[in-house]
């Protein structure tokens, strides 16, 4: 029975302090696939698409879709990317061109000490996951 009890105190404990780095990792696969889909929407296309981040609403938007996909709260955000695709202080895009080309860039998503950057080469359009030490 004590040992029953244990488990039920220690077991939430280890979930809960897990969640944030799921919700980390998960936000990164989201960013990614959001970015992939603009890269393949721009090549099927033959138009510019873009992905369009708002690190003040925690929330990102892509060409050819309708909805916006939220990042959770417990996610720091940071993007880098070209000069000429920063709307304002809080809000960037990364755009692809037709040929899978794009301006390039990178979103940066840490928690505590573990964060991610997904990258997105220039000049191929391709997008990676990263491990990288957190800003900050």
């Amino acid at each position: 029975m004590a040992l029953a009890a244990i488990m039920m105190v220690l077991v939430p404990m280890k979930i809960s302090s897990a969640l944030p780095g799921t919700q980390l990792k998960s936000a990164a696969r989201e960013l990614a696939a959001g970015l992939r889909y603009a890269r393949t929407h721009a090549l099927t296309s033959r138009e510019e698409a873009t992905l369009v981040l708002d690190t003040e609403k925690r929330s990102f938007k892509v060409t050819g879709r309708d909805r916006s996909y939220d990042i959770p709260p417990s996610v720091d955000i940071s993007l880098l990317t070209a000069e000429s695709e920063t709307r304002g202080e809080h809000v960037g895009a990364i755009r692809f061109f037709p040929d899978g080309g794009s301006t390039g860039g990178r979103i940066t998503l840490s928690h505590g000490e573990r964060g991610f950057g997904v990258d997105v080469d220039w000049l191929t359009g391709k997008v990676r996951i990263l491990d990288v030490e957190p800003e900050g």
